[in-house]
């Protein structure tokens, strides 16, 4: 027998079937229905053009996000949400986006099927957590749980950013200074000066230095070395992004201060983006695989990939973890706390608040030593073209006074 049920979610249609005195074989979402008798019939709306990442930012996924999060909240449909919202853009790409979405909605497709036609603008775990909620009928709690996280991510770049704009300012300043000082003005004063054979290794120092400078924007052998340079730091950063991202994140995770940030923000993720997944019904199996991708470090992902292949084969998450020595003891302590008691997911979220201030600590102390250490390198190189700028009047005079 078939026939159709009004409900909110999958789990209610079930619930007033069997109150009803029937039993579920199959349950087909009338969504799905719609959209595999369009597939059937061969017509499929056109889809727009795909958005660049690039024009979406990550702070206008964020407010969307939270303005998702809250229109839900208010009980309002979820085609009126995304209109409502859409009306409030002013972004052109964001519009365009809303568009998308709206038009697929309303064509029959589920939220997450229709944001996963814009995978360069949602993440793997933004697309399983809406996915989650509109399957388990609680989208109003897990867009809730990924405004937090978006937040959280948006703060912690955005305080980077600004504690580092103004040493990296003084840092550039200071160099392009240093650059002219040394490649147009010093070598003038010093080959006027009568030193013959005397001139101190500084200052030879110094001099080759200018001279290569000036080489490389006089002459057709210094432009081959200035483009070759710059084709080499591309090559080097996209690199760092294909196959040597693994040897650059472990890299980046043995710097004194900065690998410890690292990793205390990663794990942070770890237990915010795993324990709102388990929260909302995903399996640790598929919650592993979206939280790997989290993480920001490919070093850190390959070890997740260890530790889920290890939990298929029977073990429990906790133990893996701690082989692995990348994850603090007290993460280990509490996942196996949370396996054992079956609040995994409880223990995750209330954990992450705990990491996230440890992070926010950490970020703290690299901001405070990485401005320090930007300044001293500056002034050395400072010090050594004065000493080197000097050193000869100095040498001229003690020879004069000699005579």
């Amino acid at each position: 027998m078939a026939g159709t049920v009004e409900a909110t979610d999958r789990r209610s249609a079930v619930a007033t079937l069997t109150a009803q005195g029937h039993f579920v074989t199959e349950l087909i979402e009338r969504a799905q229905q719609q959209k595999a008798a369009r597939e059937a019939s061969g017509f499929e709306l056109p889809s727009l053009p795909s958005l660049s990442g690039r024009r979406v930012s990550s702070k206008d996924i964020m407010t969307m996000t939270t303005q998702l999060s809250t229109a839900v909240r208010a009980g309002l449909p979820l085609l009126n949400c995304l209109e409502l919202i859409r009306k409030q853009q002013r972004k052109p790409a964001m519009t365009r986006l809303f568009d998308a979405l709206v038009r697929d909605v309303n064509g029959g497709q589920s939220l997450s099927e229709a944001m996963a036609h814009h995978k360069e603008v949602f993440s793997p775990l933004y697309l399983s957590m809406i996915r989650v909620g509109e399957t388990g009928g609680i989208l109003e709690s897990t867009s809730t749980q990924l405004a937090a996280i978006l937040n959280r991510e948006e703060k912690v770049k955005t305080n980077m950013k600004n504690a580092s704009a103004y040493p990296i300012f003084v840092l550039v300043i200071g160099f392009v200074s240093a650059a002219v000082i040394v490649t147009w003005i010093l070598p003038g004063i010093v080959s006027n000066m009568e030193m013959g054979a005397a001139i101190p290794l500084p200052t030879k120092v110094l001099l080759g230095v200018s001279g290569f400078l000036r080489a490389l924007f006089t002459s057709v052998a210094g432009w081959v070395v200035l483009i070759g340079s710059i084709i080499a730091l591309v090559a080097l950063r996209r690199w760092t992004k294909t196959a040597g991202r693994l040897q650059w994140d472990a890299f980046k995770l043995r710097i004194p201060v900065l690998g410890s940030v690292l990793r205390t923000i990663a794990v942070g993720r770890f237990a915010r983006t795993l324990g709102a997944l388990t929260q909302g019904g995903v399996t640790i199996l598929d919650a592993l695989a979206v939280v790997r991708d989290t993480l920001g470090n490919e070093l850190l992902a390959r070890q997740i990939d260890d530790v889920a292949e290890k939990v298929k084969k029977g073990e429990s998450l906790a133990e893996p973890l701690e082989s692995s020595g990348y994850f603090p003891p007290l993460l280990v302590q509490i996942v196996a706390i949370g396996e054992q008691t079956g609040k995994l997911d409880e223990l995750l979220l209330n954990a992450a608040e705990t990491f996230d201030t440890e992070a926010d600590a950490a970020i703290t102390r690299f901001m405070a030593v990485f401005p320090a250490v930007l300044i001293l390198i500056l002034a050395l190189v400072i010090g050594f073209i004065i000493a080197a700028a000097l050193l000869p009047i100095v040498m001229m005079s003690v020879g004069a006074g000699a005579l």
